[in-house]
């Protein structure tokens, strides 16, 4: 399985570089993007803040993550390969230029966290879903060091996020919930929730560079 994800990894992250190189993608200001981040900040930029569509759940961590991955993630929810209404509603009204300044934004947003080259062994459990699954082939060994910028950073996470998201990639025919990813929903189909829920909770626990840097105005 490890190999196929490696495949399916390397095949993909040749497409999206391809992809990239044709389109040229924006180059992003992270001065630009801090002046457009009105609408990320109400819920991304305060510590501890839940959602409660399609579940209750923390909102991810976002300052420090990959901007590739984030410019991404917006694409997707921009053109419903992920569905989350309030996501979408956001996204919709991005160009590809603010989707690069935001991104560039958070990607910088927060101080540089120290993380360990190979995150440490959890239960066994844990370690044997992260070897069925082949976590590190595209997440790295610290899951903080992807293969290529693409994929999240995924280390430290809020582990209610991460079982959200999880359980997302295997959800089909919703309306409003689902998220569609070859990879990702390929490698989610073979777990169990209960499966996912023990992946989530040991990659949550890791360190990462991932943070919520919260808004000025609200800190105490």
């Amino acid at each position: 399985m490890k190999k196929l994800l490696l495949s399916l990894c390397t095949v993909l992250v040749a497409s999206v570089t391809a992809t990239t190189a044709f389109a040229q993608d924006k180059v992003g200001d992270p001065n630009a993007g801090e002046k457009k981040n009105a609408l990320c900040v109400g819920c991304h930029g305060i510590t501890g803040y839940h959602t409660g569509f399609p579940e209750v759940h923390k909102v991810p961590k976002i300052s420090g993550q990959s901007a590739k991955y984030i410019v991404n993630a917006l694409k997707a929810y921009k053109s419903g390969e992920r569905k989350h209404p309030s996501m979408r509603g956001v996204a919709a009204n991005l160009t590809e230029q603010d989707m690069a300044d935001l991104a560039a934004y958070y990607a910088n947003n927060g101080r540089l966290l120290p993380d360990p080259e190979k995150a440490a062994g959890g239960s066994e459990k844990a370690q044997e879903l992260v070897t069925k699954g082949g976590c590190t082939t595209c997440h790295g060994e610290n899951f903080s060091k992807p293969m290529d910028p693409a994929y999240p950073k995924i280390a430290g996470q809020h582990s209610d996020y991460l079982y959200f998201a999880l359980k997302a990639y295997k959800t089909e025919g919703v309306n409003l919930i689902g998220r569609n990813n070859p990879i990702m929903s390929g490698v989610a189909k073979q777990f169990t929730n209960a499966e996912l829920k023990v992946l989530a909770d040991y990659v949550g626990s890791l360190p990462g560079q991932l943070q919520t840097v919260q808004r000025d105005r609200i800190r105490k």
